[in-house]
């Protein structure tokens, strides 16, 4: 029997469809969870940040691809440093030092952002304190810049007119959700990203969806670049820079840690490459058409450390002033692998609401497998092969349906769930629940 894997209160066996490889940024299982780094953070602040001495990426000029070692590392608590880099042909005079007593906050190093025309700030998907340091940093350059575009991974460029529609008050929230199909293609939780996502449609600041089409990195990952189609081709990036060895390193070591079953390595470096060149280009042209507008992207910190992902990339096509913000960075401190790094607060999601029930996977249709013990489900009398109708009102006919539903459901909602229950020897009844989520 399949492992079964709960999400937001209903479950399925996992396995059950496809995703793409895990990406340096960590999508769909990340290789570096976010470090915890509470014994470093100041009270009383939003963030801590740390001011690395570099120079910014100014009118296209990169970080460096081979940063000087800093000699105190950064590791967690626990856990074993990396290994120490080779001396720096320096004398030890030159010693790169953090002044660990002179760190700024968050809203001390606004200026300096407000500078550059793009500012990357990295997250890791699941960590909500990232989200809400991103809406931060948003909030106070739009007062800055009123012409203010937000570029975003969370979202496929096939799905920019939905993002626009958002913004102009035509869809609501969860028509958004459903036609941008994001919960079958980004699949993290919604809650991460509704505040960024809301306060964007209050101020009218416009949405860039960045990301390739999964249809076109998931045939990659599994078959190759030239498995693609004509129709297929005309959608990737135009060029594609395959000379940062730093990166392809960095992107093996990555790829080592983790089971891949028979990924090969060349289509995780391609789909890896893609994706990059791809937000990269989609960000650029946007910037182009848009000259008087500044823009915070937002993606996976992978994409951004050492400016080779998509900042590199980015300002080959057009050159930008731009600045690198890491959150919660946990491998060696090392020049050029940002321009700031930020230590957020832990800040978690709060309880979701809960059926309590195991779905069948092998059904489009959300359809009962089991409930778990003294659940919602189990007291509201569901049994097996109850296939859901409706969830207070709106229609679910398959997964999205049932994420747009719940996402934003709380334990003590109440909601009234609509079945369809066959029997053997007489027709279907249709039945109507009233259920307090736990």
């Amino acid at each position: 029997m399949k492992s079964r894997t709960p999400f937001r209160g209903f479950s399925t066996p996992a396995g059950s469809g496809d995703s793409p490889p895990t990406g340096s940024d960590g999508r769909r299982g990340k290789p570096v969870p976010a470090a915890r780094t509470g014994d470093r953070r100041r009270q009383g602040s939003l963030v801590t940040v740390f001011l690395l001495p570099v120079a910014l990426l100014v009118s296209g000029c990169a970080v460096p691809a081979h940063p000087v070692p800093v000699t105190v590392p950064v590791s967690r608590p626990g856990t074993p440093a990396e290994p120490a880099a080779k001396p720096a042909a320096e004398p030890l005079s030159a010693t790169p030092v953090l002044d660990l007593g002179a760190m700024p906050d968050l809203a001390g190093i606004i200026p300096r952002l407000a500078k550059k025309r793009v500012v990357y700030v990295g997250e890791t998907h699941d960590q909500f304190a990232h989200h809400l340091v991103q809406l931060e940093i948003i909030r106070r350059l739009h007062k800055l810049h009123p012409q203010l575009a937000i570029g975003m991974e969370a979202f496929q460029q096939p799905f920019q007119s939905v993002l626009n529609d958002y913004i102009a008050g035509n869809l609501g929230e969860r028509e958004m959700l459903r036609k941008s199909e994001y919960f079958s293609r980004w699949r993290m939780d919604y809650r991460l990203y509704a505040p960024i996502l809301r306060y964007a449609r209050e101020q009218h600041l416009p949405v860039v969806a960045l990301n390739l089409p999964d249809e076109i990195t998931k045939k990659v990952a599994h078959e190759g670049m030239d498995a693609l189609s004509k129709s297929e081709r005309v959608q990737l990036p135009a060029t594609i820079d395959r000379s940062d060895k730093a990166y392809e390193q960095r992107l093996r070591k990555i790829f080592g840690m983790h089971p891949h079953h028979a990924l090969r390595f060349d289509h995780f470096l391609d789909v890896q490459y893609l994706w990059d060149e791809g937000m990269a280009e989609r960000a650029a042209n946007w910037l182009a058409a848009h000259p008087t507008y500044h823009m915070v992207v937002l993606t996976g910190s992978g994409h951004l450390a050492w400016g080779s992902g998509i900042p590199r990339r980015l300002a080959r096509r057009l050159p930008v002033s731009s600045a690198i913000v890491l959150n919660d960075w946990e491998a060696n401190l090392q020049r050029g692998v940002a321009d700031f790094l930020l230590f957020p607060a832990h800040r978690g999601l709060p309880p979701t609401g809960r059926f309590g029930v195991v779905l069948q996977a092998d059904q489009q249709v959300p359809t009962v497998r089991s409930c778990q013990p003294d659940s919602p489900c189990a007291r509201a009398g569901l049994k097996q092969g109850d296939r859901f109708l409706s969830i207070d009102g709106e229609p679910v006919q398959d997964m999205t349906d049932l994420h747009v539903a719940m996402w934003d459901k709380r334990p003590g909602d109440t909601v009234t769930l609509r079945v369809r229950r066959k029997h053997w020897f007489s027709t279907p009844q249709v039945l109507s629940y009233t259920i307090r989520l736990r």
